[in-house]
């Protein structure tokens, strides 16, 4: 990888932990690219299924967002201890309060690490980066309107890269976080 300095990076008072380059600051975004990596935890949705999980949480995530042409290409699954899921889609959305006419294209990513069956609980890895800026979006002014410049252009190391390394880096260090187990 061109860039350097990945830091292994405690999460939830380091009860978890990934690695991803350093230019992406404590909130996890890196706003010169306008791409996000976030790690959430989850209740558990024992009501879907492991292999439909994936596609169940992109249908959430799209009507959370109020995206439009939300689509999952290649969604996938594999066993080891536990089930790991991840998948890939695209869908326009808005920044914070900005409405319909302000939606960026945005490429993501998706990933359930494997969890402890004793655990309540459902951990979402996702990665976002911009396919298309609107110029009436908030990100316009950082990162320029139109098609998004590719991350090695811009002397950085792709999104899908990062996402790969922080998936296959994360661990969890304390289940205790998720409470009594």
């Amino acid at each position: 990888m061109p860039e350097g300095f990945h830091l292994e990076r405690p999460l939830f008072a380091g009860a978890l932990t990934s690695t991803f380059p350093q230019r992406f600051q404590e909130v996890f975004v890196d706003p010169s690219r306008d791409e996000s990596l976030i790690f959430e935890i989850l209740e558990l949705k024992e009501e879907v299924g492991d292999d439909g999980s994936a596609s169940w949480f992109l249908q959430d995530l799209a009507s959370e967002q109020e995206s439009e042409g939300c689509v999952a290409p290649g969604l996938c699954y594999r066993s080891t201890p536990a089930v790991i899921i991840t998948a890939v889609g695209q869908m326009a959305i808005s920044k914070g309060r900005q409405g319909r006419e302000a939606q960026n294209v945005v490429r993501f990513r998706i990933f359930f690490p494997p969890a402890n069956n004793e655990v309540n609980t459902d951990i979402l890895i996702s990665a976002y980066e911009p396919i298309h800026i609107n110029p009436l979006s908030e990100s316009a002014t950082a990162v320029g309107a139109g098609a998004a410049t590719p991350a090695e252009l811009s002397g950085c190391v792709p999104m899908l890269e990062v996402f790969k390394l922080a998936v296959s880096t994360f661990k969890v260090n304390n289940w205790g976080l998720f409470g009594s187990v």
